[in-house]
């Protein structure tokens, strides 16, 4: 944690560099400017996005159109039920060399790469999901006992179809708590969809009139690890990861009804990161109270575990974590609701 805050000088060319990116997105990609925000934020914490929707809407284009922006390295998978482990992280081939020998030469999967777009990752097998928890994780890829480095940086931007489609396979807790963000795609209202189908012929997508350095990309992930994180807001965070699990001591009466399993410290970590990713796209030195209530929703929606009792009753994650944000004080010491706090 930065010992001194961030003056408005040093500030200033990282959360340029991040609203051109998102003047990018947003004319690229039409009607969707707060996803695009959370998006951008998910790459400057260095973490994995998910992107749930029907398909169709968009969510294959958005992470392409990242990838130019940034200038990154950018591949695709399409994973489907018979795509093997082998077809994402590589594979060991035997060769004959110029000695006459033959030696298995190891062959790079698509993993390595800086984007990668885990298209439909819901399709696959969990035998070929779980080929992607090192690569999530430790940012590397071990094969026959050799760990090798995957490029950085490194992020997973994945698809995902809804479970009650056909042909799909539930991804497991330990994958999805790999990812910072799982974000929603709805359906863009009928006047975005005048302006694609007047503007946008076949849906082909303007190219971007402006895309980032190497050098600026460095330049805002070194000032995303100077953005201050005060302590009454870190201590916010850690009192609404622990709310979500029944018992504890914040825990609302919903959470110990519907809630088996609440957040792991990753969460925390994801919506310390997030949050100050969040307050560098808005051009604040430091992290607020409404840094943290912007990212803990994509952030926690994914990581509760709901039990029967949640199903029968239509109780969903995005609604529990609604409501501890509207009933967790952020002093922690049980204010009045009409009490206005000052702004960390």
């Amino acid at each position: 944690m930065p010992d001194t805050i961030l003056k408005p000088d040093e500030l200033a060319p990282a959360a340029g560099l991040a609203r051109k990116t998102l003047e990018q997105l947003d004319r690229i990609l039409l009607g969707r400017k707060e996803l695009h925000r959370l998006v951008l934020i998910g790459v400057l914490s260095r973490g994995h996005v998910l992107l749930e929707g029907l398909p169709g809407l968009g969510k294959t284009a958005l992470v392409k159109t990242i990838g130019q922006i940034l200038k990154l390295d950018f591949k695709r998978i399409q994973f489907t039920p018979d795509l093997m482990p082998g077809d994402v992280l590589g594979t060991h081939i035997l060769q004959e060399t110029s000695s006459g020998k033959r030696e298995l030469i190891f062959q790079p999967g698509p993993v390595f790469t800086n984007i990668l777009l885990a298209d439909e990752i819901n399709r696959a097998s969990p035998k070929t999901q779980s080929a992607m928890l090192e690569t999530m994780q430790e940012n590397s890829v071990t094969l026959l006992g050799t760990t090798r480095a995957l490029p950085q940086p490194f992020f997973v931007l994945a698809s995902q179809n809804p479970i009650e489609l056909e042909g799909t396979y539930p991804l497991p807790e330990a994958q999805l708590d790999r990812f910072l963000f799982r974000v929603m795609f709805e359906n863009v209202d009928a006047d975005v969809l005048d302006q694609i189908i007047s503007e946008r012929r076949r849906g082909e997508l303007p190219a971007p009139t402006w895309q980032m350095e190497r050098g600026q990309l460095e330049t805002l992930f070194q000032t995303m690890g100077k953005i201050y994180l005060p302590h009454p807001v870190s201590r916010y965070i850690a009192r609404l990861v622990s709310a979500t699990h029944p018992g504890g001591a914040e825990a609302t009466e919903p959470v110990n009804k519907y809630v088996s399993y609440g957040a792991s410290p990753r969460a925390a970590i994801a919506i310390a990161e997030a949050a100050r990713g969040n307050a560098l796209v808005a051009g604040r030195p430091s992290v607020g109270f409404e840094d943290v209530k912007v990212v803990a929703q994509p952030v926690l929606n994914h990581r509760l575990i709901l039990n029967y009792q949640a199903r029968f009753d239509r109780m969903t994650p995005s609604k529990l974590v609604t409501e501890l944000l509207g009933q967790l004080d952020e002093t922690g010491l049980n204010l009045p609701r009409d009490v206005k706090l000052a702004k960390v």
